[in-house]
C-alpha cells in the first residue's frame, strides 16, 4: 500500500499544486515550514544509511569521483544555459540555477533501482554530493548568479548545514545506534519524505499564486531543459570516459534528479517566493521524467560495455 502511494508521487504533487491554486491562502501561510519539512526529508534519508554505506566510496573512488564531479560540473552549467536561452527574469533564473547547484535528490536512489543501475553507488553519490553541498551549492550559486544578484555565501552555507548536513547526520546516528528499532519504521520513510515534499510544493504554489500565470510556462521550459540535458549529458559523458552501462545509468540519474526541495528552501529564503517556482516544478517533473526513463532502461541490456 505504501509503495503504491509513493509511486503515485507525481499525482499527489499535481493535486497539491491544484489545491494551492484554488485556495492559496492556507498553504501560503505555511512558508516558514519549508525548511523544517526539508529537514524531515533529509533525516529520513540519513535514517536509511550506516557508516558501512560510506565505505563504498573507498571501494570505487573513480566511479564516485565521476558521479559527484559531473553533478556539480554539468547541472549548474545546464541550468545557467537554460536560463540564458529562455531569457528568464532574474528571480526565476536565480531559482533555476539554485536547483542546478543542489546535490542529487533522494528519489534518484529509487529510480536507479527501477532502471537496473548500481543502487549502492547511487546511495553513495547522493550522500557525498549532499555532504559537499554545504560548500558547493553556495559557491556555485555565487559563481553563476553572483554577478547579477548579491549572494550571501556564508549565510547560505549555514542554511545548507542546518537543512541538510545536520538532519542527515542525525538520521545516520539514529540508524546506527538503534537500527533494530528503525527497521520497523523504514518502510514508511519514503512515504513520509514524499508527503513532506508534496506539502512544500503546495506552499510554493500558494506563495506564487499571483504570478503563476505568466511565469509558469517559462519556468517549466527551463526545468525540462535542465533535467533532460542533465540526464543525457550525464550518460553520454560517463560512457565517453569508458564506464560501463550500469555506471552510466546510475550517474545519469544522479546528475539529472536534483534535491529540488533544498533548491526551494534556499531560493525562497535568499531570492524571494518567485525564485522557488522552478524548484517546485522540478520536484514534479524530474519524478515524471525519471520514472519514464527507468521504465525504458529497465528493458535495455546492461551486460558488458
Amino acid at each position: 500500500m505504501m509503495a503504491t502511494l509513493t509511486r503515485l508521487f507525481p499525482l499527489w504533487a499535481a493535486l497539491a499544486a491544484l489545491a494551492a491554486w484554488l485556495g492559496p491562502a492556507p498553504l501560503a501561510a505555511g512558508g516558514p515550514l519549508i525548511a523544517p519539512l526539508l529537514g524531515v526529508v533529509m533525516f529520513a534519508t540519513g535514517a536509511t544509511l550506516t557508516p558501512a554505506d560510506f565505505a563504498r566510496a573507498a571501494k570505487a573512488p573513480r566511479d564516485v569521483a565521476a558521479g559527484v564531479g559531473m553533478q556539480y560540473l554539468l547541472m549548474p552549467l545546464f541550468s545557467w544555459m537554460a536560463a540564458r536561452a529562455l531569457g528568464l527574469p532574474p528571480e526565476l533564473a536565480a531559482g533555476l540555477i539554485v536547483v542546478g547547484c543542489c546535490p542529487g535528490g533522494v528519489a534518484s536512489n529509487v529510480i536507479c533501482y527501477l532502471a537496473r543501475g548500481d543502487v549502492a553507488l547511487s546511495v553513495t553519490l547522493t550522500f557525498i554530493a549532499t555532504a559537499l553541498a554545504v560548500v558547493m551549492t553556495p559557491a556555485l550559486t555565487w559563481l553563476y548568479v553572483g554577478a547579477a544578484v548579491d549572494i550571501p555565501v556564508g549565510a547560505m552555507m549555514g542554511s545548507v548545514a542546518k537543512i541538510v548536513v545536520i538532519p542527515v547526520a542525525l538520521g545516520v546516528t539514529v540508524n546506527t545506534l538503534w537500527g533494530g528499532a528503525m527497521d520497523r519504521v523504514k518502510p514508511a520513510l519514503p512515504l513520509v519524505s514524499m508527503a513532506a515534499i508534496v506539502v512544500i510544493i503546495g506552499i510554493v504554489v500558494g506563495l506564487n499564486h499571483g504570478s503563476l500565470g505568466g511565469a509558469a510556462p517559462q519556468a517549466a521550459a527551463g526545468v525540462i531543459m535542465t533535467n533532460v540535458f542533465g540526464l543525457a549529458g550525464g550518460y553520454a559523458l560517463t560512457r565517453a570516459l569508458g564506464f560501463n552501462r550500469v555506471i552510466a545509468r546510475t550517474v545519469s540519474i544522479e546528475v539529472g534528479m536534483q534535491n529540488s526541495g533544498l533548491g526551494v528552501a534556499l531560493a525562497i529564503q535568499y531570492f524571494g517566493p518567485a525564485a522557488a517556482l522552478p524548484g517546485a516544478l522540478y520536484s514534479v517533473w524530474h519524478n515524471v521524467s525519471g520514472s519514464l526513463l527507468a521504465g525504458w532502461l529497465a528493458g535495455r541490456p546492461v551486460e558488458g560495455d
